[in-house]
């Protein structure tokens, strides 16, 4: 029997589904880097924290190497490695390093900020999501859609099992028809509808009330901006009632890691006032404007009486709505090296 007639009826292999499966780190590694940063942001959907995104990445990559034999061409490079990627999630989130629990006994109440019982949820800079999807047109730019990146939204969907997070991401947010995400997971299509439901029906608990109003923008609105604006300014001049005038009644400020709510804007006022106001004030506030996951931010830093430098002090992410500030989440100062900013300013840097 000829060669040719041998293969007779057959596809036409694909030349980089041969390449990655005989090795050529070449062409694997030109893939790779190409979806790296998207699926950083995937890891960092499941997980909830940059650095273990950053860490989950790596081990994708290295499973991803030592399985390339089994790449045949039937799905993308991009679907294989999300499927190696959200399995290594849920193997982490398995063992003991990364087996994590939402805070259980935090206090009850309507609209209380999901962050507030994530412990281990850190921002996510907007420099690094560019990097991710930086044309809108590609299919990846969905990966880093505001709404599916906002702070509100990741720690929501901390508050699900491993795998119906696994689910939901895979095909809410990334778009995966039910039977590729049943075979991604190993799981039936029932049992993924199924885990899907429940997902959904939690989410819908944990996120705020007008969710489901927001737009699909990509980035702070002009509105959100001038609004940032107006809360550094505040901020530096260490004005109470300017800051007052921005803040929502209700809003809420949450402080990962500790489980702490401020209710109220007489709540966050009364917390704010000792370090900006009389005899306990900190000292002179500068503030950085940040753009983090898709949200305005500010960094804060205080010079004290008789130092010569700023020193960090947190990051304040902001969610507004109808021009007011409606909620705060605020990081410690170890999260500024994501954004390429240092713990310690001198007066003559930060003026610039």
């Amino acid at each position: 029997m000829s060669e040719r007639h041998g293969t007779a009826g057959k596809a036409p292999a694909d030349p980089v589904a041969e390449a990655i499966r005989s090795g050529d780190e070449a062409v694997f590694g030109e893939l790779a880097a190409r979806h790296r940063h998207e699926l950083r942001v995937h890891c960092y959907r499941m997980l909830g924290s940059f650095t273990d995104a950053e860490d989950m990445v790596q081990e994708t990559l290295l499973r991803a190497w030592r399985a390339r034999e089994s790449f045949e061409g039937r799905s993308t490079f991009r679907a294989w490695l999300y499927r190696i990627a959200t399995n290594a999630c849920l193997d982490a989130l398995s063992g003991p390093a990364l087996a994590r629990v939402v805070v259980a006994d935090a206090p009850e109440g309507p609209g209380r900020p999901a962050a507030a019982d994530v412990p281990w949820l850190t921002p996510y800079p907007d420099d690094l999501l560019d990097l991710a999807a930086p044309d809108e047109g590609r299919p990846d730019a969905v990966a880093v859609a505001r709404e599916t990146v906002e702070l509100a939204f990741l720690a929501a969907i901390q508050h699900l099992p491993p795998r119906q997070r696994a689910v939901l991401i895979l095909r809410d947010v990334t778009g995966w028809p039910v039977a590729e995400v049943a075979e991604a997971l190993e799981m039936s299509v029932a049992s993924v509808k199924s885990a899907l439901q429940r997902a959904r029906a939690t989410l819908r608990e944990h996120l705020p009330r007008r969710r489901a109003d927001w737009g699909a923008a990509t980035r702070p609105s002009r509105d959100e901006l001038d609004l940032l604006d107006r809360y550094v300014t505040a901020s530096r001049n260490a004005d109470l009632a300017a800051l007052a005038a921005l803040l929502r009644d209700d809003v809420r400020q949450a402080m990962p890691p500790a489980a702490l709510v401020f209710d109220g804007r007489a709540a966050v006022l009364d917390m704010w006032r000792p370090v900006l106001e009389g005899e306990t004030r900190w000292g002179e506030w500068r503030c950085v404007p940040l753009a983090v996951n898709r949200q305005p931010a500010a960094a804060n830093y205080v010079r004290r009486p008789g130092e010569s430098a700023y020193t960090a002090v947190n990051i304040d992410v902001l969610c507004a709505e109808d021009g007011l500030i409606t909620e705060i989440t605020t990081f410690g100062p170890e999260v500024l090296p994501l954004f390429g900013l240092p713990l310690s300013i001198g007066p003559a840097v930060i003026e610039s």
